[in-house]
């Protein structure tokens, strides 16, 4: 299974992968972003260990259960080769109607099929008032004309 673009990345390829990373993500559909990485890859995420695509899809199943109306944007930091780091944060409500903002830090490791073979997450959060929100479009993905990580200051 192929999963374009493929490695080795270009300014223009690989900010098209994180892009595709992120509408994934926003989708919240957790078999979906799970056949981004392949069969065996290898995730820290925080302080836990996952691997294999059933793990995956688990963690994510998890992760949105509690993470609600959840909102994600991706900027590319640096590529080489077949690997991207990005920088992303996220906006969630706990099921108390507290809202959070995570910010943090992926750095991404592909086949030469491009799916993700490794993926090594550092996440920060905190909590938020609504009023200080900046992700505010309909679930799911984020329009072509909302701001980005760096017109939004963060």
């Amino acid at each position: 299974m192929s999963r374009p673009p493929l490695p080795p990345f270009t300014d223009a390829t690989a900010a098209d992968k994180a892009r595709l990373a992120e509408d994934a993500w926003n989708s919240r559909d957790a078999a979906r972003v799970a056949l981004a990485y392949t069969p065996d890859s290898q995730w820290r995420n925080r302080a836990e260990f996952v691997t294999g695509r059933d793990q995956i899809e688990a963690f994510l199943t998890r992760k949105w259960a509690r993470e609600l109306d959840y909102r994600l944007i991706k900027e590319v930091w640096t590529h080489a080769a077949n690997r991207i780091a990005v920088r992303f944060a996220y906006e969630y409500r706990d099921d108390s109607g507290h809202w959070f903002r995570a910010y943090g830090n992926e750095n991404w490791q592909f086949d030469a099929d491009g799916l993700m073979e490794r993926r090594i997450a550092s996440i920060n959060e905190h909590p938020i008032a609504d009023a200080d929100r900046k992700f505010h479009w309909p679930l799911g993905r984020r329009p072509d004309d909302h701001a980005g990580l760096t017109e939004l200051g963060l």
